[in-house]
């Protein structure tokens, strides 16, 4: 049977009658949970080794532009020839796409000779145009030469080269159809112009095919799974100033604003909350329908620049900006709705809110203590971000291996070579896929950390001032929140370790049946796969329950951890008591308060997506060298930083609440149903003498 912890927390009556002047909160403790703090910081070993793999083996260009046949990446400076702004990825023979894309033909897009150019080639109305192999050899050309005369030096061929160009083995190629720049890569447009192909005739070339076949060949390459999520991961590369402003400063700026009016204007700020709320989600929905194209003419576009209006060409972001638009749909409805359903209890969450109000009023540095885990965070954040984009672009450059006919001429060996005539890709191996999923967890746990962290030093700030009665008391620290951030460095790292490792390890199971359910709904043919696909379902649910009261519990025992010192489990364990003995007198009181606060990080994480959306808007991300395929993730980012941010801040507001609580609940607990240090501040704010009775006595 759990004893008081009178001793421990605050001032308590001694066997004769007089008052004990007990430390407040910081009375026998030690260190605990050293264990995991360890694990902790072997874990963040592991991450340095992790990353530094990745700035040594990653480039994150490529997760932009492609590979030439000689294996370089386009654009890239250092490359031998260099690239310096030829970004664009050109397949010379047509001849080697239309193969490439015939269902029974063992040849690969992949080993097609393709070079880097500055813009795509078009078909001249009176002549043949080629595009020529990068100059060397007795080609006595710079590459600024070769590019301002388009690419071609057909006319210094000697007769042998010029044979084997009508061969379509190089070194020059004719241009015989359209092309238009599709994310970095030149897209035929299987139209032929007449008049070039005529000329390749009359000069004897060798058939060239006209067929869908090839830009379907090419649109196929372009819209894998695995390119989409590098360009994907490439346009957080490129969006990192609309990070900075919408994913940090943003919602910073609108968290400290928040807790002002709070501050200052407690009761009408769930009124401000639920209406802003709503008008946010609706906007956040719109911006969806308008670049998925449902509304207005402005959907997200793979073609790069200008090109004509009647070539039409989609990529798989469009589609999933429509099932994103879907989605928010459903959620606004919800929304809206749950909204409607909650005012009558608004007021409720008024009286709560006050309590949180008068703590900051009188603790005023926990306004301006989150500022502290949000630099940490930021730092976090960009290095984790660096070393993602080059963890995703890691892997090593090789040479594919196949027995195509891919004869080319070498302008070195200055003949024609069907030695080395595969292309180049990028080799990944497992240990590359094991290397993200341990960097993505890394992330997810150093942000539960950081956020627990935060949430203890409140906690232990806000337990200062109520077990001395709300008072300026000697007892209570010049600077409660320096000295809880004291206790927590000295005492408890471990335990928030432990309470962030759960609820991290919970949310990656979850994630891995998430993944399996999914591939299951995808793959799964048989008639009794509904059983399979209810067990997933069902576990998944269960799972998200499971985390909910997890993070629920966490809270909960990392304010017993700042009151009692006492390791995670043994706080959570007088936390969960505290909770089920009281649950009548706070849940209605506790629930409410919460679901504003929650809105509240809704709206700043939505008023981030909101902001992020029109910076992408702007020309500089529609067009050219920093045009980003789709606002999809960016705009997601911004909401997660966002929301992550508002988190910080807003746990001064909820902590303050949950600490208030459980103290009273304790409180009451040690002095038989008559709370001994509820602070004149307390009562002041619920200002209700039947629902202090109800809280004190609970029901009859």
């Amino acid at each position: 049977m759990r004893g008081p912890l009178g001793a421990v927390i605050g001032r308590y009556p001694s066997s004769d009658g007089s008052t004990q002047l007990g430390g407040i909160i910081r009375h026998n403790r030690k260190c605990r949970d050293v264990a995991f703090l360890v694990i902790f910081i072997a874990f963040w070993i592991g991450m340095i080794v992790n990353s530094s793999f990745g700035f040594n083996q990653g480039n994150p260009m490529r997760l932009t532009y492609g590979l030439d046949y000689k294996g370089n990446v386009c654009g890239d400076k250092h490359a031998k020839p260099g690239l310096r702004e030829l970004e664009l990825k050109y397949w010379q023979n047509p001849n080697q796409v239309y193969q490439s894309g015939l269902k029974n033909d063992q040849f690969k897009l992949v080993n097609a000779r393709s070079i880097c150019l500055l813009d795509c080639p078009s078909p001249s109305e009176d002549s043949l145009n080629w595009v020529c192999d990068y100059p060397e050899g007795d080609i006595r050309l710079s590459m600024a030469d070769w590019i301002d005369r388009n690419y071609d030096y057909f006319e210094f061929l000697t007769p042998e080269m010029r044979n084997s160009s009508l061969q379509l083995q190089g070194p020059c190629y004719p241009v015989i159809f359209p092309s238009v720049n599709v994310y970095w890569t030149c897209q035929f447009i299987a139209r032929a112009s007449n008049m070039s192909l005529r000329h390749w005739q009359q000069m004897g070339g060798v058939k060239i095919n006209e067929d869908i076949v090839m830009d379907k060949s090419i649109h196929k390459s372009i819209n894998s799974r695995s390119a989409v999520l590098k360009r994907y991961m490439a346009d957080i590369g490129k969006s990192w100033p609309v990070l900075i402003v919408c994913g940090g400063i943003l919602p910073l700026f609108l968290s400290v604003i928040w807790l002002l009016l709070i501050r200052h204007f407690v009761a009408a700020m769930p009124w401000i909350t639920v209406v802003l709320f709503n008008v946010l989600i609706v906007t956040v929905t719109m911006f969806y329908y308008l670049k998925a194209g449902w509304i207005g003419n402005d959907a997200v576009s793979p073609i790069i620049g200008e090109h004509d209006p009647y070539i039409h060409i989609s990529g798989r972001e469009l589609h999933h900006l429509r099932a994103v638009a879907v989605l928010m749909t459903f959620i606004m409805v919800v929304a809206v709705l749950t909204s409607i359903a909650i005012v009558r209890r608004i007021l409720m969450a008024t009286s709560v809110l006050k309590v949180a109000a008068k703590v900051i009023g009188e603790v005023q540095a926990l306004i301006i203590f989150p500022l502290i885990p949000y630099g940490i965070l930021a730092v976090f954040y960009m290095l984790w971000l660096s070393a993602a984009l080059h963890l995703f672009s890691s892997g090593q450059v090789v040479q594919n291996n196949c027995n195509s006919n891919c004869c080319a001429y070498d302008l070195i060996s200055k003949r024609v070579n069907c030695d080395r005539c595969c292309g180049y890709s990028i080799h990944y191996t497992p240990h590359i896929g094991v290397a993200i999923l341990f960097h993505l967890f890394g992330c997810y746990w150093g942000t539960q950390f950081f956020i627990a962290c935060s949430s203890t030093v409140i906690a232990g700030s806000v337990a200062s001032y109520y077990w001395a009665r709300g008072e300026t008391s000697p007892e209570i620290p010049f600077l409660p929140v320096f000295s809880s951030m004291k206790r927590l460095l000295r005492y408890s790292l471990g335990s928030v370790a432990l309470g962030s490792l759960v609820v991290s390890f919970v949310e990656s199971i979850r994630f891995v049946l998430e993944s399996i359910r999914r591939k299951v709904k995808v793959a799964s043919h048989t008639p009794d796969s509904w059983m399979g696909k209810v067990l997933f379902h069902s576990s998944n649910c269960c799972l998200r329950t499971i985390e909910w009261i997890i993070k629920s519990v966490n809270r909960n025992a990392y304010i017993m951890i700042a009151i009692t010192g006492k390791s995670f489990c043994r706080a959570s364990t007088i936390a969960t008591e505290l909770i089920m003995n009281n649950i009548m007198r706070i849940g209605k009181v506790n629930v409410i308060g919460d679901v504003i606060l929650f809105l509240g990080k809704l709206c700043v994480s939505l008023s981030s997506a909101v902001f992020a959306f029109l910076m992408l808007d702007t020309h500089k991300y529609r067009s050219a060298h920093n045009k980003i395929s789709s606002p999809l993730l960016p705009v997601l980012v911004c909401w997660g930083l966002g929301y992550v941010v508002a988190t910080l801040f807003f746990a001064v507001v909820e902590m303050s609440i949950d600490t208030i609580i459980l103290s009273f609940c304790q409180d009451s607990e040690e002095h038989q149903g008559t709370a001994q240090y509820a602070p004149p501040l307390l009562i002041e704010t619920l200002n209700d003498q039947n629902e202090m009775q109800r809280l004190t006595q609970g029901p009859q």
